[in-house]
């Protein structure tokens, strides 16, 4: 997705809470890492999991510590989300891993990029 969009599209990946540390309720043996105590090892943490997982790519911004963004959006465990040109959210995608349907954020993606590449009318 970030390849075919990412000119087009800011795609930022939002880092939040960890949501298998080692020491939290479910552990993930593929990125072992601790819950962080301060923004500087939740920032360590992300350093982490973006490269094991190959994402050095994306952009990437980290909620601090006090998990001010993943409140907001409701984001635990991993959600996508569309903010269209105007500001306003374009598409919410559903908690993941299930909740992710990327063929509903291309099609809302490319639904945007037509919205806004349309002449204006004079």
């Amino acid at each position: 997705m970030y390849e075919k969009y990412g000119k087009d599209v800011e795609i930022l990946m939002v880092y939040i809470r960890e949501a298998h540390a080692m020491d939290g309720p479910s552990p993930m043996t593929a990125v072992l890492m601790e819950e962080p105590i301060n923004d500087l090892e939740r920032f360590q943490n992300a350093k982490i999991c973006v490269t094991k997982m190959a994402l050095a790519m994306i952009p990437s911004v980290i909620d601090r510590i006090d998990n001010r963004v993943e409140a907001a959006y409701s984001a635990k465990p991993d959600r996508l989300y569309l903010v269209g040109r105007d500001g306003k959210i374009a598409f919410a995608g559903g908690r993941g891993p299930f909740g992710f349907r990327v063929p509903e954020l291309t099609a809302a993606i490319d639904k945007e990029l037509a919205r806004i590449q349309k002449p204006a009318r004079k």
